[in-house]
């Protein structure tokens, strides 16, 4: 679904980003850990276009995008929720949600699968997004990012500032999103995480990254054994 090779980026005089290569798979969750302030989030900007990149290449659903905007990137059928939520506080719930689906036909329903995994929103959809609890503003995100329908959802730091009852119902989105999809169509998940245990529960493959590049990676099911949880502690 994704395949990254080569990228190099550059912050001013500083090198990012080096050499950066890997792939996501089809209906998998890929997970990508590492310490702050080693590039994780300017990787995702980089592959939403948010940042340009120097050199490499970034390969989605068959097509080369590394010169796409942003927009054409979502277009092509990637969702991105950043860190921090970035929710539009004035609006409604159901102002936010539409706002997902701002290059589809007006008139585009919501999809009503939105509401089976995350049902508060149902409930909420006159009320301000502003006037959320930080679990419900973090479920709005994601649904915002799953309106357009996406086969890649980038997700960056979802757990963060996040009660624990509500971490528990983003993974399960997460798994079902990979496993079963949306409409009957999994999505490609990318997840940028610093709460082991959760991306460890979650992790079909594992990326752990340090000052820009990728210092280990493999399947998921191997983290414990191959010391993930030691490359990644504060």
């Amino acid at each position: 679904m994704l395949t990254v090779k080569n990228i190099n980026q550059y912050y001013g005089g500083s090198h990012i980003l080096r050499d950066v290569g890997f792939e996501a798979q089809d209906g998998k969750v890929t997970v990508l850990l590492g310490r702050n302030g080693v590039g994780k989030t300017t990787l995702l900007k980089a592959l939403m276009g948010l940042v340009p990149v120097r050199t490499g290449t970034i390969e989605f659903d068959g097509r080369r995008i590394e010169k796409a905007t942003p927009y054409e990137r979502a277009r092509a059928g990637i969702g991105f929720v950043p860190q921090g939520r970035e929710i539009f506080a004035r609006l409604t719930v159901e102002e936010n949600l539409r706002m997902g689906l701002a290059y589809k036909p007006a008139g585009t329903p919501i999809p009503p699968q939105l509401f089976e995994l995350f049902p508060v929103l149902r409930q909420m959809l006159g009320r301000r997004g502003g006037d959320l609890s930080g679990g419900q503003q973090q479920q709005l995100a994601i649904a915002r990012a799953l309106a357009a329908q996406p086969k890649l959802l980038i997700l960056d730091e979802p757990t963060e500032g996040i009660q624990p009852s509500i971490i528990k119902d983003i993974g399960r989105v997460i798994r079902m999103l990979a496993d079963s999809g949306l409409e009957g169509r999994r999505v490609s998940i990318l997840l940028v995480e610093q709460y082991y245990d959760f991306a460890q529960e979650l992790a079909d493959d594992y990326l752990v990254m340090e000052r820009g590049v990728f210092i280990a990676r493999g399947h998921g099911k191997d983290m414990e054994a191959s010391g993930v949880r030691q490359l990644v502690a504060i």
